[in-house]
């Protein structure tokens, strides 16, 4: 009997409009009643369910993903009632055709029904051959993220070859799956983290890794990603997940020592922001025993500095000569032994007064160098503890640690300040006798933990999060953070206050570099900026230089004195009288009354998502975005600048009709605050840049997203973070490819002779007659009406096909076949990019559901 026939008792086209018809109207609870009692009506349930799911398929073309899912989903309720549909009670032979056929489905379908039918088809129970058989078949079909999932489902990993899985969705840039491919198996995170390094040598070529995998057709954008400093970002991600050797990753971690050395050669010699002793102590610790490096430093010290410093370095190294850069030889010749040696910097003994000229420009620690201890030993750790647990103090608190230039590992504690109204201690963490010690841990967790003290500090997750990588202590034994006051949420609510045109005091912004962070907000309170130039020092040197002391005690100190001055007056800084009423963003957000609504799995997993991932102590190291309270805005006023990492997201708000500028690959990230303070745009970027980038513009001004996210749910999260009034009439008002917002409404008539005069279509007859044999209709749903600028017939020039934009009107990209079908088409004036009305339309407004505001009229016609 053929597996159509087992579905005897039910008539299964019919069954399949019907189902396919509900679906589409959205009466699920009458498609659950139907499909409930098809199934029990059918004699071989198992074999009904494949012939459904087939015949859905066929039905509606590639949309069925989510009716098949629904099916399936149904289908596993029902059984749960019904176990008697089950293959346990088939033979052999009908087993393993049911299974054969489910295998089938798997083919390009939707990795969310994969699950289900292994479950009820057992499919894992198949022999290993057939599977990998199945596995070989999907990676033929150009299946590759099919191949991947169902080899990860049925545990292949060990009989795959790792490259051909995971070398095709790499190339197409899906490396987040093929992480998930070498979970749990150590060999293969391994293997993964060496072939991704091997991309990285210099000799490497894509074109000869492309030829390897001919069905693999990437887009620029995918190309793009394969260059090293993307590649080598994911190396020390991965590195660093799976804890692999950096001694396996040599090319990686070269390039990016060698990227740390010309950042290090700018800040000292190019923006002056860097002393050279803290630029030699960072260089020597980078390029010890590393002679490529040492050639390259050699090389930018006669660029950037001088031909007698880039001759020290290079005797100091004993460098070939065949290494040397033109002149170093002929001028280590001419220098004496003495005049070759590198140096300190000499000079008297620094004093712990600072200099005139830095006394007027930077805020400056009014305490004597008596006043300013430095702990390292137990007795001294007590003092400190006697000093600072003091019921109703306050205590400012900061943390130091050494800049990781072009290294793996993670960042541990160098010093912990605490300042008292009158003294300053630095814990030296570095002193073995006091940093693992319990008495030390105790202090700190007794300090972190006394509500009774007031403990001041500027964005303490990164300086927690330090801190507890350094002492497992903290996490194993969480403890309750009580009496702290972060000043980042204090100056996020200031910044509102001034950026909403309250009146509130003012602020004077120097010429020169722009202030950020802590320093932004020492100079807004207290009129003065911090002098950052030790801020990248190297904490672990022992031992401190004295400017290294006064910058330390002068990070941890400046805290009181803002909390000082803004208590005093906090009207005139538009704040609370209590500033410890004020909410961090998280806080804030979570004490929104909203109300309930029920939520799709999706937004539930990502949930459960959130809460796996979130920290549980040392309240949250925290990702923050700043709050929007601005009033409703409509797309086309929200105006972004799209980090490269956020192309997709990008594309997809263009489509809604939001003014969007897009950074190129090759862009550095400083290119979107250039963008977003010249043009008032709001930055939206991913990951390790929202540090850097939100620093350097207005607050709110910079939002961050979460990567792994689909394009679709980081666009509904933007339109309702910045609250956006979305309507039909928004999608697709502004060009996808160069964000022009102005179209040219062509008709059919016009868009045939213009592409006859181009020799792209050449009988106009024939296409009338394949018209009538088409019967094609308009698509069913709201009328395509944008909300955009029209451009007048005469923009086209009649000869050259061009816009007084240069764009010249892409005929070639419309099919001939098209034209007999579509009566009006809608050319962007920016880049000559053609579009018509179709299915897209109404795929868009369906997937936007949930934000779309549609009129009365609008829902009347749908």
């Amino acid at each position: 009997m053929s597996l159509e026939g087992q579905s005897k008792g039910v008539d299964l086209p019919a069954l399949q409009e019907h189902l396919c018809g509900l679906w589409s109207r959205k009466e699920q609870e009458e498609l659950r009643q139907v499909l409930a009692s098809s199934l029990s009506k059918m004699q071989e349930p198992l074999a009904g369910l494949l012939d459904v799911l087939e015949g859905c398929l066929t039905v509606q073309k590639g949309k069925s993903t989510i009716l098949n899912q629904f099916i399936l989903t149904e289908f596993m309720r029902w059984r749960t009632n019904n176990p008697q549909a089950s293959l346990n009670g088939l033979r052999e032979e009908g087993r393993l055709r049911l299974q054969q056929k489910a295998l089938g489905l798997l083919t390009d379908s939707h990795p969310r029904y994969m699950d289900p039918l292994l479950e009820i088809y057992q499919l894992s129970s198949l022999k290993r051959p057939v599977l990998l058989e199945h596995v070989d078949f999907l990676h033929d079909c150009c299946c590759f993220k099919e191949a991947l999932i169902f080899g990860v489902k049925v545990e292949l990993q060990k009989d795959l070859d790792m490259e051909k899985m995971c070398v095709p969705l790499i190339l197409l840039d899906k490396l987040s799956l093929v992480e998930l491919y070498v979970r749990d198996h150590p060999d293969l995170q391994q293997r993964l983290v060496k072939l991704l390094d091997s991309w990285c040598e210099p000799n490497f070529n894509i074109q000869t890794l492309l030829s390897r995998y001919p069905n693999v057709v990437l887009s620029k954008h995918q190309r793009d990603q394969i260059q090293p400093k993307l590649l080598i970002k994911h190396v020390f991600r991965l590195m660093e997940k799976f804890c692999i050797d950096p001694g396996l990753c040599s090319n990686s971690v070269y390039k990016r020592k060698l990227y740390s050395l010309r950042f290090l050669m700018y800040k000292t010699f190019g923006e002056k922001s860097m002393s050279e002793e803290n630029w030699r102590d960072h260089v020597q610790a980078m390029i010890e025993g590393n002679t490529e490096l040492q050639v390259q430093l050699v090389q930018l010290l006669v660029k950037h500095c001088s031909l007698k410093t880039a001759a020290q370095w290079a005797a100091h190294y004993n460098l070939p000569r065949n290494r040397l850069p033109l002149g170093v030889w002929d001028k280590i010749q001419s220098l004496s032994p003495k005049q070759l040696e590198i140096h300190a910097v000499s000079g008297p003994p620094e004093s712990w007064t600072p200099r005139q000229s830095d006394q007027q420009k930077y805020y400056q620690l009014p305490l004597p160098r008596e006043n300013v201890h430095f702990v390292e030993t137990l007795d001294e750790v007590e003092q400190c503890r006697e000093a600072v647990l003091k019921p109703g103090g306050v205590v400012g608190m900061d943390m130091e640690w050494r800049a990781g230039f072009g290294t793996v590992s993670s960042q541990h504690v160098a010093l912990i300040q605490l300042a008292v109204q009158d003294r300053v201690f630095l814990l030296d963490l570095c002193a073995h006798a006091i940093s693992h010690h319990s008495s030390t841990v105790n202090f700190i967790r007794a300090l972190l933990s006394d509500k009774n003290i007031l403990k001041l500090g500027y964005g303490m997750s990164g300086d927690l999060r330090s801190l507890v990588s350094m002492w497992p202590e903290l996490r194993e034994e969480p403890m309750k953070m009580e009496g702290v006051l972060d000043l980042l949420h204090v100056h996020q609510k200031l910044q509102r206050c001034w950026s909403g045109n309250k009146r509130c005091r003012s602020v004077e912004v120097s010429e020169g570099p722009a202030e950020k962070g802590l320093s932004l907000l020492v100079q807004q309170v207290l009129g003065k900026p911090l002098n950052k130039t030790e801020q990248l020092s190297n904490w672990e040197r022992r031992p401190l230089r004295t400017s290294q002391l006064r910058y330390a005690a002068t990070d941890a100190y400046c805290l009181l004195d803002v909390y000082l001055v803004l208590s005093r007056d906090s009207k005139a800084f538009g704040l609370p009288e209590d500033l410890r009423s004020i909410p961090s963003v998280q806080q804030a957000k979570s004490r929104k009354e909203k109300k309930p609504k029920e939520k799709n799995k999706q937004s539930k997993r990502r949930e459960a998502r959130q809460k796996v991932n979130e920290p549980h102590s040392l309240d949250d190291c925290i990702k923050v975005n700043s709050e929007y309270e601005g009033p409703t805005i409509t797309p086309p006023e929200l105006r972004v600048v799209c980090d490269n990492m956020l192309q997709g997201l990008g594309r997809l708000l263009r489509c809604l009709g939001v003014d969007v500028k897009m950074l190129e690959n090759s862009d550095d990230h400083k290119v979107a605050a250039e963008l977003a303070r010249a043009e008032g745009r709001v930055i939206l970027t991913a990951g390790q840049p929202y540090q850097t980038l939100r620093s350097q513009v207005g607050e709110g001004r910079c939002l961050t997203l979460d990567c792994s996210e689909k394009a679709r749910d980081q666009a509904v999260h933007v339109l309702r973070h910045f609250h956006v009034h979305l309507t039909p009439a928004d999608i697709f008002s502004r060009c996808q490819a160069c964000n022009c917002n102005e179209y040219l409404k062509l008709s059919r008539e016009d868009m045939t002779r213009m592409m006859r005069e181009r020799d792209i279509v050449s009988k106009w007859d024939d296409c009338e007659s394949q018209a009538e044999s088409n019967s094609w209709r308009p698509p069913e749903g709201p009328e395509f009406t944008p909300h955009c600028r029209w451009a007048p017939r005469t923009a086209l020039d009649p000869q050259t096909f061009k816009f007084p934009s240069g764009a010249e009107v892409q005929l070639e990209t419309v099919p001939p076949a098209l034209l007999c079908q579509i009566p009006v088409y809608f050319i962007c004036t920016g880049c000559g990019k053609v579009f018509w009305e179709g299915t897209h339309y109404d795929r868009v407004l369906s997937q936007f559901q949930e934000v779309l505001h549609v009129s009365e009229d609008a829902a009347t016609k749908a």
